[in-house]
């Protein structure tokens, strides 16, 4: 961390005199980015990551000794690990395109005992020939569209309702004037699959999509009508969840899921409404209800057969005003379950959960380079029992929610 820190310096120091002396040549880095501090009330125990910095939904009941909701204790806490350093990178034209790239990352860690950790984000090199052009390095997965997204002020960003991951992949995008055609093969690094180790109990790890040796692949159509955006996509992820059956034996199973999407972002300003729907197999890594689970087993062989789990997610948002602004955003989030009934273990987030609804209200207000919001977040989710006879679904549920308030400081740079 120490030589990290030496050389994040260097760079800031260095930088201005590199970029003075490249300017006749037209390339050079600029850094931006943010100062945030969150400060936060739950009502109850949350699901949620970097101490409870980013938010999924409410803790399920826990009944103890004394018959009382062990999980129904209010939680409070102070934080400013979102903030967030970018470098914008341009070059000279190379193979006839237009060059740029970035490379960000911020304090979140990439794991709760890394909390306070710099952690990379977006890394990546572009070429642009006009109406062609190439994203090769780690940014959003195609199914989290920059051009259509939740502005809510907690880091969730509409999460469990809103696809959200960053990945390693390949970006080819044809513009048709106002269509657009986007393709992407990604693999997988901090938002990872679930799945077996070796001993069956469930792990999280990109290893069953890189031993699968078929990247996640995505195809998207954008359509722009002057400021309004509209577009729908389909993506499939193949996992080969085991290399070894219990019998010691070659285990050559795969999993397959298609999901699809579809959004629209209306420009009516000083008005904006925004609003996407997603349906899904297996979309545990984008931080989504569902996942796979055990079909069926060969004992003699030691061989499995699996099932994706479905889901389906939608959010609508809309949001009155430019520098004070008022916005209300609401999302659902369904467990499907699997399309036949299940006989072995479920890998899978969310497997006891039936459903999720959020309401979130929000006021802020930025003047200058300091913006300050506040944000009201009811989060209900339907907990219960998943009946593998019943194709994975969840019964016999009940009802849990938790109320955040947040309130959030920025100072951009």
């Amino acid at each position: 961390m120490r030589y990290f820190i030496i050389s994040l310096l260097a760079v800031f120091l260095l930088a201005p005199d590199m970029q003075a002396q490249d300017e006749q040549e037209s390339f050079g880095i600029s850094f931006s980015g943010f100062v945030k501090t969150d400060v936060m009330y739950d009502s109850r125990q949350t699901v949620n990551v970097r101490e409870g910095h980013f938010l999924l939904y409410p803790a399920a009941e826990m009944t103890g000794a004394d018959g009382e909701d062990l999980n129904a204790a209010p939680s409070l806490n102070i934080l400013s690990i979102q903030t967030r350093l970018t470098g914008n990178i341009s070059a000279p034209d190379a193979l006839g395109a237009k060059t740029s790239g970035r490379i960000e990352g911020e304090f979140f860690g990439t794991t709760n005992s890394d909390i306070d950790g710099f952690r990379l984000r977006h890394a990546f090199v572009s070429l642009d020939w006009g109406s062609t052009s190439l994203l090769v390095g780690q940014t959003w997965h195609p199914m989290f569209v920059t051009n259509c997204f939740p502005g809510v002020v907690s880091f969730n960003t509409g999460v469990p309702f809103q696809p959200f991951s960053r990945n390693p992949q390949i970006r080819l995008t044809q513009s048709f004037g106002g269509l657009r055609l986007i393709g992407v093969a990604a693999t997988q690094r901090d938002f990872q699959s679930f799945g077996p180790d070796p001993d069956g109990s469930p792990a999280v790890s990109s290893r069953f999509l890189r031993n699968a040796v078929l990247p996640n692949l995505h195809l998207q159509a954008q359509y722009a009508v002057g400021t309004h955006i509209f577009g729908a996509g389909v993506d499939y992820k193949q996992l080969r969840p085991r290399l070894v059956t219990l019998q010691n034996t070659v285990a050559d199973e795969r999993i397959g899921g298609f999901s699809f999407l579809g959004y629209a972002n209306l420009d009516l300003s000083p008005l904006r409404v925004k609003a996407e729907a997603t349906l899904g197999e297996n979309l545990a890594d984008l931080l989504q209800l569902g996942g796979y689970a055990v079909r069926a087993v060969d004992t003699e062989s030691g061989t499995m057969e699996y099932a994706p789990l479905s889901s389906f997610s939608a959010w609508g948002e809309i949001i009155y005003g430019q520098d004070f602004q008022v916005a209300l955003f609401g999302g659902y989030s369904e467990n499907l379950g699997a399309s036949e009934n299940l006989v072995g273990t479920l890998y899978a987030r969310g497997a006891n959960i039936a459903n999720v609804f959020r309401v979130s209200p929000r006021v802020q207000y930025t003047t200058g380079k300091l913006r300050l919001a506040t944000e009201f977040e009811y989060t209900s989710a339907d907990y219960g029992t998943p009946n593998p006879d019943n194709k994975g679904l969840v019964e016999e549920t009940v009802s849990v929610a938790n109320t955040r308030v947040l309130i959030a400081v920025f100072y951009f740079f």
